[in-house]
């Protein structure tokens, strides 16, 4: 699930790159327009920031813009960076593998292959879809064609 973190990073994402070119915006000024705590937007777009999504200038014309063209930056990345793994247990995660207490046979599992799946499943959307897309509402993310795993098992 996403936390709120993470959506407020993606609101915070949106409105700056809904910025024109070398434009930046003010935490205050994004904090208002998203409805986003200011003190917890600060923390989050820090993140962003130290993970190279944003870039943040001082002074007169200052404030955050994004790093990089919004055609360039992965909400699968984003994800990532503020909530942690997509995965929806720890034992089906890549990056954070955590066995389970309760589990004696990790590979032979069918709630860590079924959310092995799910995590897939997500993966293959929110790393195939720039922000430029989430923009404008998903439109025309490609995803990879893969091997339909339901039908193998019910088949």
């Amino acid at each position: 699930m996403l936390t709120k973190k993470g959506k407020y990073g993606l609101k915070a994402l949106v409105d700056l790159a809904r910025l024109g070119p070398g434009e930046t915006a003010f935490i205050n000024d994004i904090a208002l327009r998203n409805n986003i705590p200011k003190k917890f937007l600060d923390t989050i777009l820090l993140e962003l920031r130290n993970a190279g999504v944003l870039r943040s200038k001082k002074g007169p014309g200052g404030g955050y813009s994004l790093s990089r063209p919004a055609s360039e930056i992965r909400i699968g990345h984003v994800i990532r960076t503020l909530d942690g793994p997509l995965a929806p247990i720890r034992c089906a995660s890549r990056t954070a593998y955590e066995a389970c207490d309760d589990c004696s046979d990790p590979e032979r599992c069918q709630v860590r292959r079924s959310m092995t799946e799910v995590r897939d499943a997500i993966a293959e959307i929110l790393d195939n879809m720039s922000l430029e897309q989430f923009v404008a509402g998903g439109a025309d993310v490609e995803i990879p064609e893969r091997e339909d795993h339901r039908a193998s098992q019910t088949g």
